[in-house]
């Protein structure tokens, strides 16, 4: 058989450039934590929804998510858009996370990171899952280049978190680790998250404050709490080391980091 010169050379070319590169997979989200890892992890048009919450003032990544299709956390409506991936961190339940995994849908789980290197782990997974780990690695080497920026900074000086509702957390919690890694000696003791009384906080305040959640989504989620008491609101000028928004809080993420440099730049003249 007799081919055509034109088709001879585009065979040749065919098969010097080996296979083709694999598409990224079909990947959805099922909640406000895991849409900032499938916004930062997978390419935009392999994303076949996102939760209903990744527009919200809160949404670390809103800005990239404008345009994108939202769904609800329903067996239904993630089987109708055929995903290969499913990324979670508590969105739906665990009677959908088997279903879908029946069906042959890859479920991803964000883990409950306590400090920076399980932070580690949760994006070398996604991105590892999602065929990106490239990009992983280069929001690993963001958050540490944050914390080296931000080590020490305090010196040791002693600080208390605080939210709104009067909530303070201590070792074993991501914003301890946050505390620590600008250099903080965190004044809350124990690992879970217990309310501190208003009288203590009044009478005796710390010489310094982190607070968390008093931003504008914050407020409008929550408008009075211990936190807010005219009495304690009186103490907090000149008191308060950084008040860190709800974009970077609630979510075990790369960008936990930023808090810890914001604590470190208040320090620093």
């Amino acid at each position: 058989m007799v081919r055509a010169p034109g088709l001879t050379a585009a065979l040749a070319a065919l098969a010097l450039a080996g296979p083709a590169k694999a598409a990224a997979p079909r990947v959805m989200s099922l909640d406000s934590c895991a849409d900032q890892f499938v916004l930062a992890l997978s390419p935009r048009d392999a994303i076949v929804g996102l939760s209903a919450r990744a527009d919200d003032r809160d949404s670390y990544l809103r800005a990239a998510a404008a345009g994108l299709p939202v769904r609800r956390a329903t067996t239904e409506a993630v089987l109708a858009v055929r995903p290969d991936i499913v990324v979670r961190y508590w969105g739906g339940d665990a009677r959908l996370e088997q279903t879908l995994e029946r069906r042959g849908v890859r479920v991803v789980r964000i883990g409950e990171a306590t400090d920076f290197e399980g932070v580690r782990t949760n994006v070398r997974a996604v991105s590892a899952a999602l065929g990106r780990p490239a990009r992983g690695e280069a929001l690993v080497a963001r958050m540490d280049a944050r914390l080296a920026e931000a080590r020490g900074a305090w010196k040791g000086a002693p600080a208390l978190y605080l939210t709104p509702s009067g909530f303070t957390t201590g070792p074993g919690s991501l914003v301890d680790a946050m505390m620590r890694a600008a250099g903080m000696t965190n004044l809350a003791t124990g690992s879970t998250w217990k309310p501190i009384p208003l009288e203590r906080l009044v009478m005796h305040p710390p010489r310094a404050f982190v607070l968390g959640f008093f931003d504008a989504f914050a407020v409008a989620m929550q408008r009075w709490g211990p936190g807010r008491h005219a009495a304690l609101k009186r103490r907090l000028p000149g008191r308060t080391a950084a008040s860190l928004p709800a974009t970077i809080l609630g979510c075990p993420a790369w960008f936990a980091a930023d808090g810890a440099q914001a604590l470190a730049r208040a320090r620093r003249p």
